[in-house]
């Protein structure tokens, strides 16, 4: 690699890149004109990694082992060099002794080779004066050229646009990156045992739908051609997983992806993850129970602990939650009082007090104006782990009403370092009452959004017709929770491919 510490200008560095290109193409071309094009290796016996030749040297030591990897330095030193292979679980030293290796392919590990080719060596475990632990090659070889330079090793991968559209080479780089994508995956895999481990079935459902559901979010438009229709990509999993408690299965939930066309922050990507999960015969109570304690267990099973960090915060999963309704927080927070407003005009008077805008008309309730003084109050407050329930029935049309209090739904959220996690009900099992809500529902989106395909779901009300027992149901965010648990300060840190304007 270019051992110049100086600062290049951009245009500088791209012509130093382009011609440390070239060169290595000369390289391929002089190995293919010598029969030793390495594209055409197709197989290389690996039977140890990095980590298992460090966590295991005692039992290794002088044993014959053979590794696969990427070439990541070299320090060539006459008859006798060093180099780092990194492979999947991190770094090893390798030495190469021409004597070992025999002259031809010693030479062409000095001429041939750059920083970044994959190479397979075979060699025996051994630990060098320094006390690192390395393995002293017998043979070595190619597997596949890097025809591109690999970003400097001082400066590394800093450049935000490149690591998340190359994020190959911001894996090959940055060593965190892969950690946290490993943890990513075994987040998922807590998930999954977690939920397996309470009776619950995982199950796949549709990701093309044939209409928009009447639902805020706005979906992905495309087209099937063979049936020459419009079809939509799914912006939840919910009204699926409900018709099969209708059909008996009682647990179920799906890990699975979910559309949004609407913007992108730190915490929304177009496409992302979540679970959502179900289960008779329970509430919204028994998904709370079920959140705290998952939580708990995860943060544990991955991170070691109930107690993590996140950007500088201790954040306490592992205490109980302190749970509040959306009425006591925003009393508690900006002392409106939710019980003191005598109609909808009251509620709009003590908004435009706190000087909180609020929509006029049918958009304009106790319900709404409440809403509105939770999000300019309350959430970005909630920095310790907080469930927030009892919604208005304003904007939770597939939640059942409380029966003492019918202007609220059995509803919560649980919210941490000032962002929502999930979203879980008491499901609204009256096809009635559903019915109304989907209709109030579609009606205001088309007038929101004229032209749009907006519909009420037939075929849900037809299995609630059938009778959906009482049901609890919730879903999370699992980009948000691996955010958490991995202190990764935005979405596109956890998420491999994030959505990314083409660039021109």
């Amino acid at each position: 690699m270019d051992e110049n510490n100086a600062i290049l200008s951009e245009e500088e560095e791209t012509q130093r890149l382009a011609e440390q290109a070239q060169v290595r193409r000369e390289k391929l071309a002089k190995l293919v004109s010598e029969g030793n094009n390495p594209y055409e290796k197709t197989k290389y016996t690996v039977t140890a990694n990095s980590l298992t030749v460090k966590e295991n040297f005692d039992g290794m030591e002088g044993k014959e082992v053979s590794l696969a990897g990427r070439l990541m330095s070299r320090r060539i030193m006459g008859k006798a060099s060093f180099s780092h292979l990194s492979d999947r679980e991190g770094l090893i030293q390798i030495y190469v002794k021409r004597d070992e290796v025999g002259e031809a392919d010693y030479i062409a590990y000095k001429k041939d080779y750059d920083i970044g080719d994959i190479i397979g060596v075979r060699g025996t475990v051994f630990k060098t004066q320094t006390g690192e632990i390395s393995i002293h090659c017998n043979h070595i070889e190619m597997l596949s050229k890097s025809l591109r330079p690999l970003p400097e090793k001082q400066h590394g991968l800093t450049n935000m646009d490149i690591k998340y559209r190359q994020r190959d080479l911001d894996l090959i780089v940055n060593p965190e990156v892969k950690n946290t994508f490993i943890m990513r995956s075994r987040i998922i895999r807590e998930i999954r045992s977690y939920l397996d481990g309470r009776g619950y079935l995982e199950v796949d459902t549709p990701v093309l739908t044939t209409f928009e559901i009447g639902a805020a979010a706005r979906p992905f438009k495309t087209k099937h051609n063979a049936l020459d229709i419009d079809m939509y990509l799914r912006i939840e999993t919910e009204l699926y997983l409900k018709r099969l408690i209708v059909g008996g299965l009682e647990k179920v939930y799906e890990v699975g992806r979910i559309f949004r066309n609407e913007g992108m922050d730190a915490f929304h990507n177009p496409e992302f993850t979540t679970v959502e999960m179900y289960e008779a015969y329970t509430d919204y109570f028994g998904m709370m129970d079920l959140i705290e304690d998952m939580y708990r267990t995860i943060a544990k099973n991955v991170c070691g602990s109930g107690v993590i960090t996140y950007q500088g915060t201790e954040i306490d999963l592992a205490s109980p939650w302190k749970r509040l309704t959306m009425k006591q927080a925003v009393k508690e927070y900006c002392g409106a009082d939710f019980d003191s407003w005598a109609d909808d005009a009251a509620a709009r008077e003590c908004a435009k007090n706190l000087a909180v805008e609020v929509e006029e008309g049918e958009r304009a309730t106790k319900g709404h104006v409440l809403i509105a003084l939770f999000d300019a109050f309350v959430e970005d407050k909630l920095v310790q782990p907080t469930i927030i329930y009892d919604y208005p029935v304003e904007n939770s049309p597939l939640a059942k009403r409380k029966p003492t209090d019918t202007a609220f739904t059995e509803r919560f959220e649980y919210f941490i370092c000032g962002h929502e996690f999930g979203n879980a009900f008491s499901e609204l099992n009256d096809p009635i009452d559903q019915r109304e809500r989907f209709v109030k529902q579609v009606k205001e989106k088309r007038a929101q959004e004229p032209g749009c395909n907006a519909q009420v779901d037939e075929d849900f009300l037809a299995a609630l017709e059938y009778g959906l027992p009482p049901t609890g149901g919730l879903g999370m965010g699992v980009d948000r929770l691996v955010m958490l648990l991995t202190d990764s300060a935005t979405i596109r840190d956890v998420i491999l491919f994030p959505t990314m304007k083409p660039k021109k």
